[in-house]
């Protein structure tokens, strides 16, 4: 019964996400936010985590310590992320510094974000969760064009995963693509 209570009030939280970000234009920026409420961001802990890889899908991509995918957006800088704010709410970034696990022979790094926090990097590309992920082995986020941009799981070898549709997709009814 907890379970199906749990499971009902993160699908409540990914439609109010939605709303609230189809509300609001593309490249709003607020506080960001590492809020620790979601399982992806909870998962990642404090700086010093570890970043290992998994198959999800058929692809080799990056995790972070318990299986949660790691997602990179695509209007990011290798020096900046742009993703703040409410953004960051629903894409915890993930906190920096990592460490690699076997398998992850890509560069780890971190980059100053704009309230001061370390968020991790992988080859430059600065690293996300997402909380429609709600258990390891998830990538619901993956292709996704929200929040200004599209969004892609990072594979072992840093490249983008394709869409699991093969385009980019918006949530059902946005309108303004988040």
């Amino acid at each position: 019964m907890r379970s199906r209570i749990l499971a009902a009030a993160g699908l409540a939280g990914v439609a109010l996400a939605a709303a609230a970000c189809g509300s609001s234009p593309a490249g709003t920026a607020g506080s960001p936010s590492t809020s620790a409420a979601a399982p992806p961001s909870a998962a990642t802990g404090a700086g010093g985590a570890t970043v290992k890889t998994a198959t999800v899908s058929g692809a080799t991509v990056l995790t972070n310590a318990t299986g949660f995918t790691l997602y990179s957006f695509a209007p990011d800088a290798p020096a900046k992320s742009n993703c703040n704010g409410t953004c960051a709410h629903y894409w915890p970034p993930v906190p920096g510094p990592v460490t690699a696990a076997a398998g992850v022979t890509g560069r780890l790094g971190t980059i100053k974000r704009s309230d001061g926090s370390a968020q991790a990097t992988y080859n430059g590309h600065p690293l996300y969760t997402y909380i429609g992920d709600t258990s390891p082995g998830q990538a619901k986020g993956n292709g996704l064009n929200l929040s200004g941009g599209v969004w892609h799981e990072v594979t072992a070898s840093g490249a983008a995963a394709p869409a699991g549709s093969g385009s980019p997709r918006s949530s059902p009814g946005s309108g303004y693509g988040y």
